[in-house]
């Protein structure tokens, strides 16, 4: 739009708060941490029926790592060619069968490259759903990323809850045909409701594919990588810590990352709420403060219970960090949305997916509790960047 163009107060208001374009996003979301949420239970039974050691498992993880990063700039250059809803309708139809590719794999290669498409496919959706997301926010003149991402989050606690419940009852291939057919409903539910958003012609003269050559995606990717390490710390390696450092039981170890993510869930429906009465640059701060807070209060806690409440602060601090990152990549001036998307979610992806295994390694050296405060110092970088959140707010017209 030519900013000479004044656009009257009427246009400028808020459009209502679920449309039916927001409703079509946020299943999508919903769908894709659905599909992933069941994945997490399937993983020994696929170890299992394919005779995969424990290393092998850790490889196939790291296929379907790179598959993810992969294919996420492929499906940035193809939204600055296409627009976000066909990338993101292409790459919903491809991604949904995937699980069951992974199940029906008869030995390990064909498995590899099943992992590799699941990881591929999940990533291209991801980046074209949020590239949608983006163009929904400035449609609304709202910000939504952050409830998109708790819907997410919503998926990936229905799957991972149901999981290994229906596989015990179901069998592996019942479980994948009936969670298959479950996402494929949301799919078609939200595909003819998803918003359009046509190419997107180069602005200021710069190319519309490609990787950026101007700084400003590649610092707010790094905003998203140090805010994700942290998130995938505490995911991977907080129940560890309290059983191992903190003597907790089999039982309460596993709510140092209930009361993470409880606390995370609810702050990302509250985030959109937030970002749009304070701003996203102000909004980040405080993110990154309660952060830094949390994970020094959870690294240095003397017994159980101050490590919980550590990681449920730093749960509502992380929460929408990422959010904001993603809404601001997706606002770059002069460069397509999946264009500043792709790099954003590549780098951050890439810290939440290969940094766990390495604070594994440096933890068996120094213990979780240093890798936690260590971990919080990260904040300290990104509060440095936060003023590159301004760029989150053009979606939602502050």
């Amino acid at each position: 739009m030519n900013d000479s163009v004044k656009p009257d107060s009427a246009a400028l208001s808020p459009s209502p708060l679920f449309p039916p374009t927001r409703v079509a996003v946020s299943l999508l979301f919903l769908a894709n941490g659905f599909m992933m949420g069941n994945w997490a239970p399937k993983i020994p039974e696929f170890a299992a029926r394919l005779q995969i050691s424990e290393s092998g498992i850790g490889l196939m993880l790291l296929v379907f790592g790179i598959g993810s990063l992969a294919m996420m700039p492929v499906a940035g250059s193809q939204i600055a060619r296409y627009g976000s809803d066909r990338v993101v309708k292409v790459a919903t139809i491809l991604f949904i069968p995937t699980l069951l590719l992974v199940t029906l794999a008869p030995d390990i290669w064909t498995g590899a490259v099943a992992v590799f498409l699941f990881g591929g496919l999940t990533g291209a959706m991801d980046v074209a759903m949020n590239a949608n997301a983006v163009e929904v926010e400035r449609k609304m003149r709202r910000s939504i990323m952050s409830s998109c991402h708790a819907f997410w989050s919503l998926g990936g606690l229905i799957g991972a809850g149901s999981g290994g419940f229906l596989i015990a009852y179901m069998g592996g291939l019942g479980h994948t045909i009936l969670i298959t057919v479950v996402a494929a409903v949301m799919f078609l539910i939200a595909r003819p409701l998803i918003l359009r958003d046509p190419p997107h012609v180069a602005e200021e003269g710069k190319p519309k594919a490609g990787l950026p050559l101007s700084p400003l995606p590649w610092l707010i990717g790094l905003v998203a990588l140090f805010s994700m390490i942290p998130e995938g710390a505490v995911l991977d390696w907080g129940a560890i810590y309290l059983r191992n450092e903190l003597g907790a039981s089999v039982a309460l170890s596993g709510l140092a990352y209930a009361a993470f993510s409880l606390t995370m869930a609810i702050m990302r429906f509250a985030g959109d709420l937030v970002r749009d009465r304070f701003g996203a640059v102000r909004t980040l701060r405080v993110s990154t403060a309660l952060s830094f807070i949390g994970l020094i209060v959870a690294g240095s806690a003397p017994s159980i219970t101050i490590a919980m409440i550590g990681f449920a602060i730093a749960g509502i601090g992380i929460s929408n960090m990422v959010p904001i990152a993603f809404s601001a990549a997706g606002n770059v001036p002069g460069l397509a949305p999946g264009i500043g998307l792709s790099v954003v979610t590549t780098m951050g992806y890439s810290g939440i997916l290969f940094a766990p295994s390495i604070i594994g390694f440096i933890a068996e050296h120094t213990g979780m509790a240093v890798i936690f405060l260590v971990l919080a110092l990260f904040n300290i970088l990104v509060f440095a960047l936060s003023s590159l959140a301004r760029h989150a707010d053009r979606a939602s017209g502050h």
